[in-house]
């Protein structure tokens, strides 16, 4: 027998119940009476009950009735016989009563049960057995009142039972609801601060966005007074403000509803690696690309794979531009072997960084996004005084 939950299963129970109930009689009744009428009506009793107690739950006011009169029919007819029961006959009767009220919730049903049933039968009972026992002995008095009286307190505790059970239950719903509650307010308070957080960041940083794209945009309408490098900045500086600006708004709009994180343009992914590289020739930088395994479409890689792989990237090109500029930046981008491999090495600059420039957060992010699909990063400095960037991510993460 197998203890699930820390409880018996319901037919252990019942079958545990059934032999505590039914054992005592068995076992008492040679004390009292051991002729044959007497084992039969206890036998026939116990039978009738037994089944009763394995429907006490499904019915449980009809198995008291049936129960309670099977008891008083052995009574009778063991006393038209001559023959006595146990009085630990009534202990299956007190299961009955348990049950009764532990299970039934109608109180009008209860009632009517204990007092219209269980009276009658007890009336039906006396008067029977006055007509057929013949000896004064076998005739039953207030002794059957002193029987009965104590079998008040078996149904006075399973309704006990069963108002700590509706007690627990409340208790059980109300902290379900406390905790449901807590939820919603975490959640709110939680949308209550990305709705602050797209706030600032659209004051501040869409606000410095636009006015560097519309000084760029102002400085191109008078590209003839400029001289060509300087031309081919501006275009860049204009290209690369505008696209900011479109992932800005993608990403305020995730704080704002995450309901709706939907892009309103497509993310960027391995196929706008070209275009990534043009603007950071165009902003200044050199790149040299290194082939990777002939025949690899990095455009049909998955893709969280392929934005992990374009924002790494990205974000090793600016911190190359920050901290080492003119310095030549050697670029490799695999999709062979089943994983994706970033490698990204810039050499000395040509001279100081920008002092201050960024605000150390581009490798954590980096990292995370590696991490979320199970790969490795590494990132440190290289003997002649460069830095490099490796990361490789498997195109499908493994299951633990």
């Amino acid at each position: 027998m197998r203890v699930v939950d820390g409880k018996w299963p319901r037919w252990g129970a019942d079958a545990g119940l059934v032999v505590l109930a039914f054992a005592p009689p068995l076992l008492s009744q040679p004390y009292v009476d051991t002729s044959g009428p007497a084992w039969s009506a206890l036998i026939g009793y116990e039978a009738v009950t037994a089944v009763m107690v394995l429907l006490r739950r499904r019915l449980p006011a009809t198995a008291f009735v049936l129960g309670f009169g099977a008891l008083v029919a052995a009574l009778v007819g063991g006393a038209a016989e001559g023959a006595k029961l146990t009085p630990m006959a009534f202990v299956p009767l007190a299961v009955l009563l348990y049950s009764l009220g532990s299970l039934c919730t109608s109180w009008a049903r209860t009632v009517s049960v204990l007092l219209g049933c269980g009276g009658a039968i007890s009336l039906l009972g006396l008067w029977a057995n006055r007509m057929t026992a013949e000896a004064s002995e076998f005739q039953g008095r207030l002794d059957v009142l002193a029987a009965l009286a104590p079998m008040l307190l078996a149904w006075a505790m399973g309704f006990a039972s069963r108002s700590r059970r509706a007690l627990l239950a409340a208790a059980e719903q109300r902290a379900a609801e406390a905790s449901r509650a807590q939820r919603l307010e975490a959640a709110q308070a939680t949308q209550r601060e990305r709705a602050r957080i797209a706030r600032e960041m659209h004051d501040v940083v869409a606000h410095s966005l636009t006015l560097l794209v519309v000084h760029a945009e102002t400085l191109r309408a008078r590209g003839d007074e400029l001289p060509d490098w300087a031309r081919t900045q501006i275009d860049g500086l204009a290209a690369a403000g505008r696209q900011s600006g479109g992932e800005l708004r993608d990403l305020l709009r995730v704080l704002r509803d995450p309901a709706e994180a939907a892009p309103l343009q497509p993310v960027p992914g391995l196929g706008e690696l070209d275009a990534l590289l043009d603007s950071h020739r165009a902003a200044g930088g050199t790149v040299e690309v290194r082939k990777g395994t002939p025949g690899t479409a990095l455009e049909s890689l998955p893709a969280p794979v392929q934005t992990a792989g374009y924002r790494i990237v990205q974000e090793a090109l600016s911190n190359a531009r920050r901290h080492a500029p003119g310095a030549p930046v050697r670029l490799l981008v695999d999709g062979a072997a089943g994983r994706l491999r970033c490698e990204v090495e810039n050499s000395r600059g040509a001279r100081r960084g920008t002092a201050g420039a960024g605000i150390g957060l581009g490798l954590v992010s980096m990292r995370e996004r590696v991490d979320a699909l199970g790969g490795r990063l590494t990132a440190g400095p290289t003997g002649d005084g460069g830095f490099r960037v490796v990361a490789t991510m498997p195109l499908e993460k493994e299951r633990a």
